[in-house]
Order: structure tokens, then C-alpha cells, then sequence
């Protein structure tokens, strides 16, 4: 669906099994708030901005660690894992370099055990490169265009 607005939040907590586009601290405990208010759970993936492109929002590899640290520490949200969406290219095959690193980083986060965060799901690649994706250690791929065609947008 593309990123979640603060204001927005209240309308999709509860309503969802996983919000894959947490990209801030503030989205994070704007979230928290509304669980709270409905004493639930909310399962999150942390958005990693892979390829550094100002045009994308999400926390850029060197700040993931710190960041999964403050937010691990906020009540009401569990982090199941991290997603990322590469830059876009013509050729697949070069998104491979990003999968990897997101892979290495994901495996590396894994691997420090950090509490209220499970670091079990890996959000990577779409319609067009899902399969370098899953060769490349996805287990949630995003692959609304294959089945729904593509969007039309008015303005």
C-alpha cells in the first residue's frame, strides 16, 4: 500500500496481521499509542532504505541496529522483522547486491537476539523480482501487481 501516514494509523491497528513500512521512531510509537488503546499487539517490520535513495523512506543500514534497539523498548509493538523494497532497474538480476546485503544484515540482527523482536521475517522483493528475492533469503514477497495487474493512478 506504500507508506503509513501517523494519521492513518488509528484506521489500520487492529485491522491488520503485520505493517510492513515502519520507517521512524515516531511512526513506531504512534502505533504503540493505538494498540494500546485497543490492548493489543501490533506485529511491525522495520522499513530499510537498502539502496540510501532520497526518494524512499526507512532507516538506512547503519541505523537499523541502533533503531530496532528504541523501538524493541516500546510497549504495544512486537518487531517481527525487517522489509525493504531496492532501487528500481531494468534488470533484476542487479537487485541481487541489495537482497544480499538486506539478507546479511537481517542474519546479523538475527543473531544478536534483542528483546520484543523476533527477526523471522524477511519482506523483500515484488511482482518483477520476487524470485531473486526469494533466492536470496526473502520469505515475504509482495506480488500484488502479478495478481491484481497494474495500478492506474488519476490526479
Amino acid at each position: 500500500i506504500g507508506h503509513l501516514q501517523t494519521n492513518k494509523v488509528k484506521d489500520v491497528v487492529g485491522k491488520v496481521e503485520l505493517i510492513q513500512s515502519v520507517d521512524s521512531i515516531k511512526l513506531a510509537k504512534e502505533i504503540s499509542k493505538q494498540s494500546l488503546k485497543q490492548n493489543i499487539i501490533t506485529n511491525i517490520l522495520l522499513e530499510v532504505n537498502i539502496g540510501n535513495e532520497e526518494s524512499k523512506s526507512g532507516f538506512l543500514v547503519n541505523e537499523v541496529l541502533e533503531n530496532l534497539k528504541e523501538i524493541s523498548k516500546i510497549e504495544g509493538v512486537f518487531v517481527r522483522g525487517l522489509m525493504t523494497i531496492p532501487p528500481i532497474c531494468e534488470n533484476y538480476e542487479k537487485n541481487r547486491a541489495y537482497f544480499k546485503e538486506m539478507y546479511n544484515l537481517f542474519l546479523d540482527i538475527q543473531g544478536k537476539k534483542i528483546d520484543n523482536s523476533s527477526m523471522e521475517l524477511l519482506s523483500m522483493g515484488m511482482s518483477d523480482d520476487f524470485e531473486v528475492a526469494i533466492e536470496e533469503g526473502a520469505n515475504i514477497v509482495r506480488v500484488g501487481t502479478a495478481l491484481f495487474g497494474k495500478r492506474f493512478y488519476s490526479l
